[in-house]
């Protein structure tokens, strides 16, 4: 930064306040002549001119690089004028008692000239200010290695870049290795046992020489570590790290472990290593995605749940992709040897009993373990299980770990810990990483930071780091959110054990996520049976021929004296031995199945056990308490008076008993979740404290002092917590949040809400993976709930469809067969979705209540209206949602002008808004032989409900009235149902559809043709 730039006041970084900046840069002469001074700089005159002149050699300290340890100087100075040397102090205080920077020097002529006070060694053939410009010039290049010095840093076992091979990852720039070195700076060999005044800037003496300064700062930043830190934006992170950094590696940094805890890491490698070379050799021919080639990951995160359990850490919450899975698995969460190698061999399912579904793949399943440590903590793992989509499950790990929170009472967010493990490629690649990263400090979705480690295989499936990523590293994405990012060569498993270290107290201390790059390499392909020379052949020619960790690690503490050959053979042995027992125990295991289910789980029934429907009504008694208590608003909020007036609408509804509307149904239905079940509610959405369309208003704000309010959490006496949050804009990172905190507990509502229902597809992979086929995949119940809004109103195609079809394709119910009645009574426990398009204020309040009052768990697509939010004839009576009401899947048209029996001509079905447009024209038309029935729970589909009505109506066409296209909507989903009702009732009545023709885009963005559509569904609806 130069002088131009700190005159305007820029970059201060929290430091230099701008007056006393202003009189450091204005003071004397500003247009001064640069060429000058740079000229008259090379030749000093030993007697220094000093005031008005343009040779004042102080003034050079605010150009270039300068000003920017000037700034730094300047701030340890504000925080503490003790921590810079005294001869700082008293410039800074000239500056701010108003003299000129060259005036500011605190030494009077006499003292500039005659510097015998100051050590010679420092001033050999030199004046005192050629010494302050070289102590100046010795920060910069101080400051160059805490930011750059991770460039140089050894840091890739194979060392590919030194042969540029097809691998090469980034280069640093000529230039930034040359200011590493001293010679940048203008010192010579000369100067390298100079003394400088270092002060607090470094540990250790006040005093250093230039060798001892240098070798600290290669040891600290360009050893077998390189460490990101300096663009973070708090500076006492920073200050931690370095000084973490800095004094480990001011000592003899080989003598920081013991010999026992270097035996301990030994052991934790071997079980890493020879976990892998077992399966190789038992199992040769399966996939099993290992850890070769980065074992020493595995003793780091040992070290992390060790010294996390000490500083606080009970719960570990771990998303992984496959990549050394079943090493985790086995050596950090505890899951029993034999059932690992039992899983490799063909096996009846033990949960077959129990569940319905697929299950998936042993590198994809998760398991929940508590697990006693060495150290005698106790930590409870959950490892959840993960779809092949890489990444995917990191925005479900931070819900998790927010709702074990939650849960727990955890408010300080130390207690449950985030850990995500994941590929160099997946990270750099996958946009959900950088989603997930954001929601780190969102008040309504911090977990107080999450722990990333990174498995750096330097390399994708066969893609090289330079066509897999624009940036130096995978990491460096991390960076948007300012959080430190620790490089580590994963060949020193010492370093690695000291970075993992170093990363989870970092969490425990300020709450922020932070990064573990380990730098490794992968032994084999892809997987152990892809051939990776076909792309690769220099790189696995080095892999081929490079010792494995254990063997890099066996001979560093035998060279050290730390062990002989014969100790560590026989470590080796006996962990190979302890391999083959729980081989040669697996052939008998009897497996028991559900080690994947958290406790508060156990009570809850699977989809083969019989669930007694539960009816959702509420006593209007209580109805009316809850409408009064959150209508209420306190004599001390000053509240908008729209609002107001809102507020006492809804009071007067729920008084008069009539004309209650989609919002206060809403409010209603968690009212009483909150209240009479004492089970929490999480609503959460782009804009869902208010609603997308003004309607909700659930958090109210003061209009004088901005403070906020939430009527539902002041209900009086006991209840549980409802949580109402705006979310980024994000669709796949907050409904994967949604989708992990929904996993934890049974007992609460999870909600997301898309602003409209066209957007839930930025969210596919949630949706497909997690959300459709989870519980058949990995036996995991999910009451997740998605409101989406749809309707055809003329607002275009992405503000039209919510894309229902996706949702019913997914649906696993068979539309051939007809269903028996026991299957009945169990349709919802045993699909894997509900769908469900209600169109009454009351449905809706029945529906989310639905989703707590039984004893399973069953995720819900719930299709939103927005027209009928505020429509006049979109209102419920009180005495729907009393006490033996439930939810109803169909719906006959009510209307008692409309002709019944074998006199309706035809039969409409149809499904949310749309029946509210066909009663109108209806009316308009005065057409009264065609009934409307709506259909409001599409999947599992109700057999029997429209069983019931087509025999009550024998003469009338059936058909099918969607607004949506024909290729779009639930008609490709319907059809066939319906027309296995026919066939089960021997009826050869045609089933047809009337709607929109088949179209690419969802709807029209011209208002003329939308109108013009609406008008030919209608002509079309009523002609017959």
């Amino acid at each position: 930064m130069g002088v131009a730039a700190l005159r305007l006041g820029t970059n201060l970084r929290g430091g230099m306040r701008l007056g006393a900046q202003a009189r450091l840069i204005h003071s004397g002469k500003v247009t001064r002549d640069i060429a000058t001074t740079t000229a008259a700089l090379k030749k000093r005159d030993p007697v220094p001119h000093l005031s008005g002149t343009k040779l004042d050699p102080s003034e050079s300290f605010l150009t270039g690089s300068n000003a920017f340890v000037i700034e730094e100087m300047y701030e340890k100075y504000m925080d503490n004028p003790e921590k810079v040397h005294p001869s700082w102090a008293g410039f800074f205080q000239n500056v701010e008692n108003g003299l000129p920077p060259g005036q500011a020097v605190g030494l009077s002529r006499q003292s500039r000239n005659q510097v015998s006070m100051v050590p010679h060694v420092m001033t050999e053939g030199k004046d005192l200010f050629q010494v302050a410009e070289d102590t100046v010039k010795l920060m910069s290049m101080i400051r160059a290695y805490r930011h750059r010095g991770h460039f140089i840093a050894d840091l890739d076992p194979l060392r590919i870049d030194d042969e540029a091979g097809e691998s090469n990852t980034y280069q640093p720039p000529h230039n930034t290795k040359n200011e590493l070195l001293p010679s940048h700076y203008g010192f010579t060999e000369a100067d390298l046992d100079r003394e400088f005044v270092v002060g607090a800037e470094l540990p250790g003496p006040p005093v250093r020489t230039l060798r001892d300064i240098m070798s600290t700062l290669r040891k600290a930043y360009c050893g077998k570590v390189g460490i990101e830190y300096r663009h973070m934006l708090s500076k006492a992170e920073k200050d931690w790290i370095a000084s973490q950094v800095e004094s480990k590696f001011d000592t003899d940094f080989t003598r920081e472990f013991t010999r026992e805890q270097k035996l301990s890491i030994m052991s934790d490698l071997i079980d890493s290593e020879y976990f892998e070379k077992f399966l190789s050799m038992k199992y040769s021919t399966a996939k099993r995605f290992g850890l070769e080639g980065g074992e020493s990951i595995i003793p780091g995160l040992k070290t992390m749940m060790l010294h996390g359990s000490e500083i606080g850490v009970q719960n570990v919450v771990i998303g992984m992709a496959h990549r050394g899975r079943l090493n985790v698995l086995a050596n950090i969460v505890g899951k029993d040897l034999v059932q690992i190698l039992y899983e490799f061999k063909p096996h009846p399912d033990p949960d077959l009993e129990n569940y319905l579904g697929s299950g998936d793949v042993k590198y994809h399943l998760g398991v929940s373990n508590s697990l006693k440590l060495s150290n005698g903590h106790t930590i409870n793992f959950s490892l959840l299980a993960n779809p092949s989509h890489l990444e995917a499950v990191d925005p479900v790990v931070v819900g998790k770990t927010r709702a074990k929170q939650f849960f727990n009472d955890d408010k300080e967010r130390r207690r449950t810990l985030g850990l995500l493990i994941h590929g160099d490629a997946s990270f750099a690649g996958q946009g959900v990483v950088a989603e997930t990263l954001e929601l780190s400090d969102l008040r309504d979705y911090t977990t107080g930071g999450t722990v990333h480690v990174i498995v750096n295989n330097q390399i994708g499936f066969t893609t090289d780091p330079r066509a897999a990523r624009s940036s130096p590293y995978p990491t460096d994405v991390a960076k948007t959110v300012g959080v430190p990012i620790f490089h580590v060569n994963g060949d020193d498993v010492e370093a690695v054990v000291r970075v993992c270290r170093m990363a989870v107290e970092y969490r425990q201390r300020f709450r922020k996520d932070v990064v573990v790059d380990v730098f490794c390499y992968r032994r084999h392909g892809h997987n152990e049976l892809d051939q990776a020379t076909f792309t690769q052949p220099l790189m696995y020619r080095k892999i081929k021929s490079h010792p494995t960790p254990v063997e890099v690690y066996r001979q560093r503490l035998v060279e050290e004296g730390t062990a002989t050959r014969q100790e560590l053979k026989q470590m080796e042995e006996d962990e190979w031995n302890h391999l083959q027992k729980a081989f040669k125990d697996s052939a008998d295991h009897v497996p028991t199945g559900g080690d994947y289910l958290d406790k508060q789980w156990e009570m809850f029934k699977s989809d083969k056990e019989l669930s007694i429907p539960q009816t959702t009504g509420v006593s209007e008694k209580v109805l009316h308490s809850i409408g009064n208590a959150y209508t209420k608003i306190p004599p001390w909020f000053k509240i908008h008076p729209l609002l107001k007036k809102i507020l006492s609408e809804r009071r007067e509804q729920i008084e008069l008993g009539t004309g209650i509307d989609w919002a206060n149904a809403e409010a209603l239905a968690f009212g009483t979740i909150l209240k009479q079940e004492e089970i929490t509610v999480r609503l959460s959405g782009q804009d869902c404290e208010r609603g997308t369309f003004s309607q909700r208003h659930m958090v109210w704000h003061d209009q004088d002092s901005g403070a906020v309010y939430t009527s539902l959490n002041n209900l009086g006496g006991k209840q549980a917590r409802l949580q109402i949050a705006n979310s980024n804009l994000s669709e796949m990172a907050v409904l994967g949040f949604e989708q992990g905190f929904s996993l934890e507990h049974p007992n609460a509502l999870v909600m997301w809400e898309a602003q409209f229902g066209d957007f839930a597809n930025g969210a596919q992979v949630i949706l497909d993976t997690f959300i459709a086929a989870g519980e058949r995949k990995w036996r995991r119940q999910s009451g997740i709930v998605l409101l989406l809004p749809h309707g055809y109103e003329g607002q275009g195609p992405e503000h039209s469809s919510a894309r229902m079809e996706r949702y019913l394709q997914m649906v696993d119910g068979d539309a051939d067969e007809f269903p028996t009645e026991l299957d009945a009574s169990r349709m919802i426990q045993q699909a894997n979705l509900q769908i469900c398009n209600a169109s009454t204020p009351a449905n809706y309040f029945h529906v989310l209540r639905r989703q707590v009052c039984r004893e399973f768990r069953k995720p819900l697509i719930l299709f939103t209206p927005k027209s009928l939010l505020r429509h006049p004839q979109c209102r419920s009576s009180i005495k729907d949602f009393g006490a033996g009401t439930s939810f109803q899947t169909v719906i006959d048209d009510p209307d008692p002008g409309v002709v019944k029996g074998k006199n309706v001509k035809r039969l409409a079905f149809c499904s949310g808004k749309l029946y509210y447009d066909l009663v109108r024209e209806r009316t308009v038309r005065n057409q009264n032989d065609i009934r409307f029935i709506r259909v409001e729970q599409l999947a599992p589909f109700p057999f029997f409900e429209i069983r019931d009505v087509i025999a009550q109506y024998p003469k009338a066409e059936v058909r099918w009235v969607q607004e949506e296209s024909k290729n779009m909507g639930s008609w490709s989903y319907v059809r066939p149902h319906f027309e296995t009702t026919l066939n089960h009732l021997k009826d050869k009545r045609k089933f047809a559809y009337i709607g929109r023709l088949p179209s690419a885009a969802p709807a029209t963005g011209n208002a003329n043709q939308h109108q013009q559509e609406v008008r030919n569904l209608m002509e079309d609806t009523f002609s017959y």
